[in-house]
């Protein structure tokens, strides 16, 4: 090979190289479509992908199924959190109960629930439980169910039910419609409305029983004399 061939050669591959070189440098746009995606290359090394419509709608359908399908499970967990607290709440009631019934020869109280229509005329004297059982309450507040979005307790003054059957009974011996019943046979103070419906129907109400045990349903079983 003489001296002009391999000078041609060397010119060969510096045209080539500034060739390529130019392509990398040079601003190269190109839209190639198939089916509705779309794609656009700016220059050699960069790749650049844009959503359609269609897929848009696809993930936000998809983010929309999920939130629908993690929210009831969300409601559920604080349910079960504020169920908690109104548990905790009738265990206070019941030892203000107790209280009062320690304090007055083991003689069960005599009260009604408020009306919640509080355009209701009184048709009798009897106190309500707020204020039987306040001076035995650190708070009134323990009165208030955490899931009382009604706004019972400010109507009331109290989320929770008291059975009035019980009036006067003596707590060792509870008669009611001259059926003796065991104390954890009968219950003494409930939720006034279903408030915990969102754990289930079988556990929308919390009862407190007379021996101070807390169940969901209102299960009375042996509790007639034998």
């Amino acid at each position: 090979m003489n001296r002009a061939q391999r000078n041609e050669i060397v010119a060969g591959l510096a045209r080539s190289s500034r060739r390529q070189e130019a392509l990398n440098n040079d601003f190269v746009q190109r839209s190639v479509t198939s089916g509705t995606t779309t794609f656009q290359c700016f220059n050699a090394s960069t790749f650049q992908r844009a959503f359609s419509l269609i897929e848009l709608l696809i993930v936000i359908a998809i983010i929309a199924i999920l939130a629908a399908l993690l929210l009831p499970v969300l409601n559920r967990a604080h349910e079960e959190a504020r169920a908690t607290a109104c548990v905790s709440n009738l265990h206070q009631i019941g030892l203000a109960l107790q209280m009062y019934v320690d304090a007055n020869n083991n003689t069960l109280p005599v009260m009604e629930d408020a009306p919640m229509n509080t355009n209701a005329l009184a048709t009798n004297a009897m106190p309500t439980v707020n204020v039987v059982l306040g001076t035995d309450l650190a708070n009134t507040n323990v009165l208030h169910c955490p899931s009382d979005f009604q706004k019972i307790f400010q109507l009331t003054g109290s989320s929770y039910s008291w059975n009035n059957l019980l009036n006067g009974e003596n707590a060792s011996r509870l008669v009611v419609f001259g059926m003796t019943f065991r104390p954890q046979a009968i219950p003494v103070f409930f939720d006034k409305q279903g408030f915990h419906a969102a754990r289930g129907p079988n556990k929308a109400v919390n009862y407190l029983y007379a021996d101070q045990h807390i169940k969901n349903l209102l299960t009375v079983e042996g509790s007639l004399p034998q």
